[in-house]
């Protein structure tokens, strides 16, 4: 697997290195010493699933507060989204920014979104299904969010939305 940091320390853009023959391809997705090399959580304590009938579905930003924060690796196994990540550690350099890419079936990327970052998507395709590999169980009482258009974010997402939880249009203005 290839690694590239993203300007969010910690997170990282992974890609395959397929062997490929007239079957397709294999490819290792995952292996424990290369994130612990790169001092990146490797525990996966369970593993989730999102299927997106439509496209310009979003969802997020979602995150854990302490003592359940999670790290997460994140792929798109059918279709396609615009993953978006969102840097809430106030220690940061990269305090209150985000950082975006597509994740899609056909490119095979993964992104790892470390602890304190929040996390939410825009599906680009209907039928869009995303895999996602989290270090905590989930726990409801420190599971948070902060908007998608907050403006403090500004993110600038591709599409106008046409899905959006109602869960994730009510979470409130976020205060740095």
């Amino acid at each position: 697997m290839k690694f590239t940091e993203t300007p969010i320390k910690g997170a990282f853009i992974l890609e395959l290195e397929p062997l490929e023959d007239d079957r397709g391809f294999f490819a290792r997705s995952f292996c424990r010493r290369e994130f612990e090399a790169r001092g990146l959580n490797p525990k996966v304590a369970q593993c989730n699933i999102s299927y997106n009938r439509q496209k310009h579905t979003l969802r997020g930003m979602h995150f854990q507060i302490a003592p359940y924060e999670e790290a997460k690796l994140i792929t798109c196994i059918r279709g396609a989204i615009w993953d978006v990540i969102i840097d809430l550690r106030s220690y940061s350099p990269a305090y209150c920014h985000w950082f975006a890419l597509d994740l899609t079936a056909d490119n095979h990327k993964m992104l790892y979104i470390p602890e304190g970052v929040a996390h939410g998507f825009q599906t680009l395709e209907n039928e869009s299904t995303v895999f996602y590999q989290i270090s905590e169980f989930y726990h409801p009482q420190s599971a948070q969010g902060v908007r998608w258009n907050d403006p403090v974010f500004g993110i600038r997402w591709p599409h106008p939305h046409s899905l959006v939880s109602a869960r994730d249009q009510n979470f409130s203005d976020f205060k740095p």
